[in-house]
């Protein structure tokens, strides 16, 4: 039996205005109020008033729900008329009723079709979701719907062998081929709906609406003096509408196919774009292969244009991913000219290098050429690219796109803040063997020039003098012997400013230097309970003043003791400097990295911990966590001893727990870790794992791997002498 209904009925002529051209009349959009059969007056008389302007009467209408439409009619009675049909596909789809709908006493379902929008009101809300979902049962029985593209595309493939056939459908079929008038309806078949329904938020209309958009931005760039922007444009609209991928392809195959004028600027425009699309998204398989046909019959001469353009869409499209970021201006202006991009990697020290690179380049090939650049290509330690600014910084999987990177690095660097300039640079990653490198190798500088980046963030426990020894070593390094027409670098660059504002700290909170709050053997005023009424806010403010006069007078007291201790501390590491005359560069490297190897945690990478526990109840804040070659330990911060140390052989199982929690089970203990740097430290540890399974033969990867940790859920690993790496994608450096 159909669904049936009455309903309020307001009708007004709006809605699909766009895409209604295509059917040669414009959409309606109809709103009603549903009610129950028993709500019919006995006159069946339901005109209760006539607005003007946008809207017409206002009516109770029968509905019914059949398999094929949603029909409404005058009356309720055996023959009344059919005043209306919103026939159903399965492009339909119905938005049910929330919260967002309601209004004061109603609540609304919307129902879009292919020529009416219908929108429907309730006093019930389970008498909305039941119909609902009686409309949207009715949508899901039906097949799919195919357009004439589609259709078209199909026949191409059944006949590619065929090259007569092909003609003769192209000839006969102008939807193919390329034209100067608009587009009126999408190539692809796309659901119906509004912008609010489909794409929120970011200001796009439906994706039937956003697809004839599209096709008029195309058109623009045949007359537009720079199609960078337009490019951009169309590909941030499909990062966004994934949907609109295939549908963009599909029109460019029909601006590129029979064109009047191919060897023209404006026409190449389009050729053009449909590189930039290549080397950033891939098509779906059907669209795919009807792509990779056009390239392979489009060519109208060999070393043309069009012929360059098509071998180069044709080989990105065997190497491309699905790219994170949209191209840049810089990339677009490349692929426009089928050229690479020169990108900087710099490493350890002021040393940089120049590499090209292509849409498709990964971190994993930029670590392999700056080794062969460098000649590290037989180093047993491994390497990593990291993204780097003077704040921050992290390592780069290496399945990770190096345009991506570039890309967020324009977006994120502002060039009036020279600390956020970001940059790739070059490193160490795994340190498995610190004692065999030589003293000659470049290898060496990176190690010192680390070493020094660990000390200077205040991450190499050492007492105040070797401190000031290792500042002493490093002016030695860079500048030579001590020379008063030579400027010294700042003593941030030299010396952990973390150290220097603890000391500060530490001398001011002496009874000495700090004297006590005024009125303290009587209570400090700020906890007690002030008294209400008239006085209370002239009480609260002279406190507040005084609490704020305090507080200015101890930050400068602060800013002024610094001074004074920074002061001391440079010209005390500017004697040990001039103790060091003709130590040459090797000499003060080897000094250096002699004082740094007495840290017995030397080589390890450092990550800070905000809490530890494990099983056995041990509790501790603000740790750091040590992973290195052999094991993981836990240091207080700032001190050369390990809590614990974990060596690899013991750990059974490790990996996250939670959102924020990294778990690492050793023997029959559970430690648990509150850290933001789960990732890194996942990475880390697979890295040094492989290195395990390789030196004893039971690794098939001959590299030692840095891992994307795309699994953040714990895993136990079988209980062997070594555990079993995580089963997360990895990549060699």
């Amino acid at each position: 039996m159909p669904l049936q209904g009455v309903c309020w009925f307001f009708c007004c002529r709006q809605g699909f205005s766009l895409l209604g051209r295509d059917y040669g009349e414009k959409e309606e959009e109809e709103s009603f109020e549903l009610r129950n059969k028993e709500d019919l007056t006995p006159n069946g008389r339901w005109l209760l008033r006539e607005v003007r302007g946008g809207w017409v009467k206002q009516r109770r209408y029968w509905f019914v729900l059949s398999q094929d439409s949603l029909d409404y009619y005058s009356g309720a009675e055996k023959g009344a008329r059919r005043l209306g049909t919103l026939v159903l596909t399965n492009l339909c789809s119905v938005i049910w009723p929330n919260k967002q709908t309601y209004k004061e006493t109603y609540w609304s379902i919307t129902v879009y079709g292919r020529k009416h929008c219908y929108r429907l009101y309730t006093r019930h809300f389970n008498e909305a979701v039941h119909w609902a979902c009686a409309i949207q049962k009715i949508i899901d029985t039906k097949s799919p719907v195919e357009t004439p593209t589609q259709l078209l595309i199909r026949d191409i493939e059944e006949n590619k062998f065929n090259p007569e056939v092909v003609e003769h459908i192209y000839e006969h079929n102008p939807i193919l081929k390329y034209t100067q008038g608009p587009l009126y309806a999408p190539l692809l078949p796309f659901p119906y709906g509004s912008a609010e329904h489909t794409h929120s938020g970011k200001g796009y209309g439906s994706v039937r609406e956003e697809a004839v958009r599209i096709f008029n931005c195309l058109q623009q760039l045949e007359s537009v003096r720079d199609p960078v922007p337009i490019i951009q444009g169309v590909l941030q609209t499909c990062l966004d509408l994934r949907p609109l991928r295939d549908e963009v392809y599909c029109q460019l195959v029909k601006q590129t196919s029979h064109t009047p004028s191919p060897y023209t600027a404006a026409h190449l425009r389009y050729w053009q774009l449909l590189t930039c699309m290549s080397c950033t998204f891939l098509p779906g398989p059907t669209v795919l292969k009807y792509l990779r046909f056009h390239l392979k019959t489009q060519s109208q001469s060999p070393e043309s244009e069009m012929d360059n353009y098509a071998s180069f869409i044709s080989e990105a499209l065997d190497k491309t991913k699905c790219r994170e970021c949209v191209p840049s201006w810089e990339e677009i202006q490349m692929l426009m000219s089928r050229q690479e991009m020169l990108c900087t990697v710099h490493y350890p020290g002021p040393g940089s290098c120049q590499l090209y690179i292509s849409s498709h380049t990964t971190a994993n090939e930029v670590v392999r050429r700056m080794q062969e650049k460098l000649g590290l290509q037989d180093s047993k330690n491994t390497f990593a690219l990291y993204e780097q600014n003077a704040l921050w910084e992290q390592p780069v999987a290496g399945s990770a796109l190096i345009a991506d990177i570039l890309t967020r690095f324009k977006f994120t660097t502002k060039e009036s803040e020279s600390k956020s300039q970001w940059k790739l640079c070059f490193k160490l990653y795994c340190l498995l063997d610190a004692d065999n490198i030589s003293v000659d190798s470049i290898e060496y500088l990176f190690l010192f020039e680390q070493c020094h980046d660990m000390v200077v963030r205040g991450q190499l426990p050492a007492c105040e003098e070797d401190l000031q020894a290792l500042a002493a070593l490093r002016l030695q390094c860079l500048m030579g012997d001590f020379s008063t027409h030579v400027p010294c670098p700042p003593l941030d660059e030299l010396y952990p400013g973390r150290m220097l504002e603890t000391q500060v700290l530490v001398s001011l909170s002496s009874p000495q230097a700090m004297p006590p709050c005024k009125g303290a053997t009587q209570g400090c005023p700020t906890m007690q309970r002030f008294p209400t009424g008239l006085l209370a806010g002239t009480l609260w403010s002279h406190t507040a003043t005084a609490a704020h006069k305090q507080k200015v007078e101890q930050d400068i007291r602060l800013r002024s003791r610094l001074k004074e201790e920074a002061a001391a501390v440079m010209a005390s590491i500017l004697e040990r400097w001039k103790g060091l005359a003709g130590y040459n560069r090797r000499d003060s490297i080897a000094a250096y990295l002699a004082i740094a190897r007495q840290w017995s945690g030397f080589g390890c990478t450092l990550y800070e911990v905000d809490f530890y526990i494990s099983s056995t109840g041990s509790f501790s804040q603000k740790l750091w966590l040590g992973v290195a070659a052999t094991s993981v330990s836990l240091y207080k911060q700032g001190e050369s001893e390990a809590l614990e140390s974990f060596p690899y052989g013991q750990i059974c199982s490790y990996g996250v727990s939670d959102s924020n929690t990294f778990k690492i089970t050793a023997g029959d203990r559970d430690l648990l870790f509150e850290t933001n740097k789960l990732t890194e430290i996942m990475q880390l540890m697979n890295a040094y794992f492989n290195a395990i399974h390789r030196q004893r033969g039971k690794g098939e990867d001959p590299d030692i791997t840095i891992t994307e940790s795309t699994e953040m859920s714990f895993r136990h690993l079988a209980p062997t002498p070594t555990p079993t790496l995580l089963e997360l994608p990895s990549h060699p450096v």
